[in-house]
């Protein structure tokens, strides 16, 4: 079992960046691929960003591919979502998700897949 820890999230200027994290406990870590999700108020809950258990595979929704890199420090148990010209379209609740898999350069788009959540962190941005 997994325990998922989200921050960084905070209020923002349009335009501005942000670096969200999430702390992974346990010792098998690289045994998941991670994804990032959120959550707008009144909205279903989205695919953002996923990376596989080596890194060597990423995808990206299309509303932030060019703005948001996700990355991740197996050594650290953490992943992380770089977010650079952040929109106010942006807002929402920010969880970070772990999917057990076998195929190290594996990685899901769809939350169904993920077994372990954390409990998000607030991003908004201001216009």
């Amino acid at each position: 079992q997994v325990q998922l820890v989200e921050s960084g999230g905070e209020l923002v200027q349009a335009g501005g960046s942000l670096r969200l994290s999430c702390a992974a406990s346990g010792r098998t870590f690289s045994s998941y691929a991670m994804g990032w999700f959120r959550q707008a108020p009144g909205k279903e809950r989205e695919f953002v960003a996923a990376i596989s258990r080596s890194g060597s595979s990423t995808y990206y929704a299309d509303s932030v591919k060019g703005r948001f890199t996700i990355s991740r420090d197996n050594d650290k148990n953490t992943v992380f979502l770089q977010m650079n010209s952040l929109k106010p379209e942006d807002t929402a609740v920010y969880y970070c998700a772990a999917d057990l898999v076998y195929d190290y350069s594996y990685c899901s788009t769809a939350s169904y897949e993920y077994d372990y959540w954390g409990q998000g962190t607030q991003v908004t941005v201001s216009s």
